[in-house]
C-alpha cells in the first residue's frame, strides 16, 4: 500500500496540481495586494472616499462607529461592502488567469510546428506518368 501511495504521488498530473496550488495560493496573496492596496484607493477617489470593506448594516438596527465595532459588539452584520470586495477580487483574478491563458495559447501556437504539406507525387512523377500514358 506504500509503493502505490509513492507511485500515486510520483505521477506527473499529482505534481503538477500541487505546483499549482501553491502557485495559487501565492498569486492570491499578489492579487489581494493588488485591489487593497492599488486599485481600492482609486475606486474610494471616484466614489467620494468610499471605503466598500466599511459598507455594513447592522441586522438588529443598532449603529456602531465601524464594522469591526459592530462585530466585536455581537451584533449582527450584513457585510454588503465585503461582499463588494470579492466581487471585485474575483473579476480581477478572473481577468489576469484569462490573460495568462490566452499567453500561454498564444505561446503554444507559436510553437506547434506547421502542418506538413500533404504529400504527393512530385512534379517528376507526374511527368512520368504522363510519358507512359502517351506510349500506350
Amino acid at each position: 500500500m506504500l509503493k502505490e501511495f509513492k507511485d500515486f504521488i510520483a505521477k506527473g498530473n499529482v505534481m503538477d496540481m500541487a505546483v499549482g496550488i501553491i502557485i495559487g495560493a501565492a498569486f492570491t496573496a499578489i492579487v489581494g495586494s493588488l485591489v487593497a492596496d492599488l486599485i481600492n484607493p482609486i475606486i474610494s477617489l471616484f466614489m467620494g472616499g468610499v471605503d466598500f470593506a466599511g459598507l455594513y448594516a447592522t441586522l438588529d438596527g443598532s449603529t456602531h462607529a465601524s464594522i469591526s465595532a459592530a462585530e466585536e459588539a455581537g451584533a449582527a452584520v450584513f457585510a454588503y461592502g465585503r461582499f463588494i470586495m470579492a466581487i471585485i477580487n474575483f473579476l480581477i483574478i478572473a481577468f489576469v488567469v484569462f490573460l495568462l491563458v490566452k499567453a500561454v495559447n498564444k505561446t503554444k501556437k507559436k510553437e506547434a510546428p506547421a502542418p506538413e504539406a500533404p504529400k504527393g507525387p512530385s512534379e517528376l512523377d507526374i511527368l512520368m506518368e504522363i510519358r507512359d500514358s502517351l506510349k500506350k
